[in-house]
């Protein structure tokens, strides 16, 4: 007992139960496998979060380890993961900049949101609750978001550089837009590159690590080639005047932002405290909520300015000139130029999301690398946690832990159903929960369990999750001693790894197996995708469609259940009369309700029931064949008991067939069964007709009774 008691706390223990060499080679084959997936995806997905790339990396070595200790299965692979990584970008964007260090900060602080969230899930046992996210609902969301994510990476593959839009799909047009203009084709040639090594090796070989090996071979191009050509310039190297000075005015600018987005923190701090002790309608109150609107308008119009002025900055292209004296200088083309060494007519400025230099002004002449990434592993830092930040985050975090769960425990599922491993869902959400706490510790973004990675450690043989440590210690390795390698590795590429990773999301059959299933299944699939769509980079809103869809929906099937007429089959079974176009008994109503009898649709049932005995001025008794009642409420009991009055009053008798226990035990607790007799009760249809038919059938004058004569049956039924 003991010893069970510790393993629910510590389920790590189990593996060793039988461990071997043969099972830690296993192990080791598969941590090592997955982990030549795991560093360029990681760094892939952290730029799709509009992260710097190796804090994917950050999110790679003690998140996976964290999850798989702790949690149920032991092959799922933990890590980041797309959906998340384009879910933790949409709930940042609106706070900071993406890639400054409040952006960062803000998604450290979003991995231990996401995960206290999931811990506290998991410790409740309330792991069912993913189950308001229906499979046409996930369905929508997870076609629609593999489109956005793989559009979103357009820019980068082309080589252009564009301010997002309020839209996702007004973005993909000004990318477009760009991309006939300023395409970077270098940029796309490593991408295409990627690509072709990535199919051809899992055509031809798929056992290889087609993305490692793309990764290789790309990575010792570009620094073969110098692909990246940047060069840091002080502002007076820019032979323009009219580029100088809108240097000069960004760079204000964004001070000034800077200045208004701290200014809206203390405002908000402010006036949460005025609040809570004077009270919402105080003049103090409302002279500060006045400052803060105030102040967030003048944020959002300085953040447009910026925009504009970032846009037509990228938009410039300047001509090198080297001159006799060594120094470089950069003129705008179509301009006299001075005599001297030209070096290339597309040099461009880099701007990113942030202020420039005046003594090192950026300026690029070839393609975008990862660049330089910090070694060694992130120190140990508590997340800044600010509770109205916390706050904000709070609702895309119950988005992203309910879907990540989603993910992880669905790839879970796949794995143990051929394994044969138990798995428990309220364990796996402590263990990602766990693994989402203590990575906000060094520096990790929201991580799930990955698909595609877990089935890899699946096919390499994996046992326990000790693969999955073997996994993060190679990421340690990487950061140790391996970074300074892949600072020549092209964004393009890691782009075209993000996008060959999401093809596998898009999955149109879902779509049409729904449909086939239930029309209303399919119209909420496509809904969902439609709406993820359209309101991107909103991803949330979709999802929100889909779950009140699906709620109102079934609340509306359970408004209205099926209720049919039920009457003898050739084959011997009572079926729905109008389907099978039986003949109906004039005497007996077997009437088949299927649903459950509650405040919602027992006025359904009583009104169907009239509505039925108006048709039929021969009719004596009622049966209700209640096989699919799984529920009897207070408003259910009511309704019954005047339906019976009401069929009494008329001199008809009402009978029910096939109830539960837990029906039954409702029915005596309230007296409804004293009401309508003990005996009118039977254990299903056949008994309940052969009960009744007799007294029904008195001085009748029907020769055949439909519920005992059916054509191709020849003898009674009994």
């Amino acid at each position: 007992m003991a010893s069970f008691r510790l393993t629910r706390v510590l389920p790590f223990l189990d593996w060793f139960s039988g461990y071997n060499a043969k099972r830690l080679r296993a192990d080791l084959t598969g941590g090592l496998t997955v982990a030549l997936i795991l560093v360029p995806q990681s760094m892939a997905y952290a730029q799709l979060a509009g992260l710097p790339p190796y804090f994917g990396l950050y999110a790679s070595f003690l998140p996976p380890m964290i999850a798989a200790l702790f949690g149920s299965s032991r092959q799922l692979a933990t890590g980041p993961v797309a959906v998340v990584s384009l879910m933790t970008a949409t709930a940042l964007e609106p706070l900071a900049t993406a890639g400054s260090e409040q952006y960062i900060a803000y998604a450290i602080l979003l991995a231990l949101v996401v995960g206290l969230f999931q811990l506290l899930l998991g410790m409740l046992r309330l792991g069912l609750v993913v189950n308001f996210l229906s499979h046409p609902v996930i369905a929508g969301f997870t076609n629609a978001a593999a489109l956005i994510i793989a559009s979103s990476q357009l820019a980068s593959l082309f080589g252009v550089t564009i301010d997002k839009a309020q839209h996702h799909y007004e973005t993909v047009y000004k990318m477009f837009e760009a991309a006939l203009y300023f395409i970077h084709w270098p940029t796309l040639g490593f991408g295409a590159a990627a690509f072709l090594i990535m199919i051809i090796l899992r055509r031809y070989h798929p056992r290889l690590p087609c993305v490692l090996l793309a990764v290789v071979i790309t990575t010792s191009i570009s620094w073969f080639i110098d692909f990246e050509r940047n060069i840091l310039v002080d502002l007076n190297r820019i032979q323009d005047d009219a580029s100088r000075a809108e240097i000069i005015t960004f760079d204000a600018n964004y001070d000034k932002l800077l200045q208004k987005m701290e200014e809206r923190i203390a405002l908000r701090e402010q006036l949460k405290c005025t609040v809570e002790s004077k009270g919402k309608r105080s003049v103090s109150t409302i002279h500060l909520r006045h400052d803060f609107d105030v102040v967030d308008v003048e944020i959002e119009e300085l953040k447009q300015t910026i925009q504009r002025q970032r846009a037509a900055l990228r938009e410039k292209h300047f001509v090198a000139v080297e001159r006799p004296d060594s120094a470089w200088e950069f003129y705008p083309r179509g301009v006299e130029m001075p005599a001297g060494t030209r070096h290339g007519t597309r040099w461009r400025l880099k701007i990113g999301n942030g202020p420039l230099d005046p003594s090192n002004i950026p300026m690029i002449g070839g393609g975008k690398v990862v660049g330089y990434i910090p070694s060694g592993l992130p120190g140990f830092k508590l997340p800044e946690f600010t509770p109205a930040v916390a706050l904000d985050l709070l609702p895309i975090a119950v988005v992203i832990s309910l879907l990540g769960f989603m993910e992880a425990i669905s790839v879970a599922k796949a794995m143990a159903a051929r394994t044969g491993q138990r798995l428990d869902p309220n364990q796996e959400l402590i263990g990602q929960g766990l693994a989402n706490i203590l990575g906000s510790g060094f520096q990790s973004y929201p991580v799930s369990g990955s698909f595609s990675r877990s089935a890899v450690n699946l096919q390499s043989g994996a046992v326990t999750g000790l693969s999955s440590v073997f996994s993060s210690l190679v990421v340690v390795i990487t950061l140790f001693f391996l970074t300074p390698l892949l600072y020549h590795l092209p964004q393009s590429v890691l782009a075209a790894i993000i996008m060959m990773a999401v093809v596998g999301l898009i999955n149109v059959k879902t779509f049409v197996h729904a449909w086939r299933a239930q029309k209303y299944d399919g119209i909420i699939g496509i809904i969902s995708f439609v709406g993820t769509l359209a309101f991107a980079p909103h991803l949330e809103r979709g999802i929100i469609i889909g779950v009140v869809l699906s709620l109102f929906l079934y609340l509306l099937r359970n408004m209205k259940p099926v209720i049919a007429l039920l009457s003898l089959h050739p084959d011997g079974t009572y079926r729905n009369r109008d389907r099978f176009k039986l003949k109906q008994c004039k005497h007996i109503a077997v009437i088949r309700y299927a649903g459950s009898l509650f405040f919602a649709n027992v006025n359904y049932l009583e009104d169907k029931v009239l509505e039925r005995i108006r048709r039929m001025p021969d009719l004596h008794h009622v049966l209700i064949v209640g096989n699919g009642i799984n529920e009897l409420d207070a408003s259910g009991v009511d309704v019954i008991e005047s339906l019976a009055n009401r069929l009494h009053e008329q001199g008809l008798k009402l009978s029910f067939s096939g109830l539960n226990d837990v029906v039954l035990d409702t029915a005596r607790r309230t007296g409804l069964m004293a009401i309508i007799g003990e005996d009118n009760f039977y254990r299903n249809a056949s008994r309940a007709i052969n009960s009744i038919w007799e007294e029904a059938h008195e001085d009748s004058s029907e020769e055949k009774c439909p519920l005992r004569h059916a054509p191709g049956v020849v003898k009674e039924v009994s």
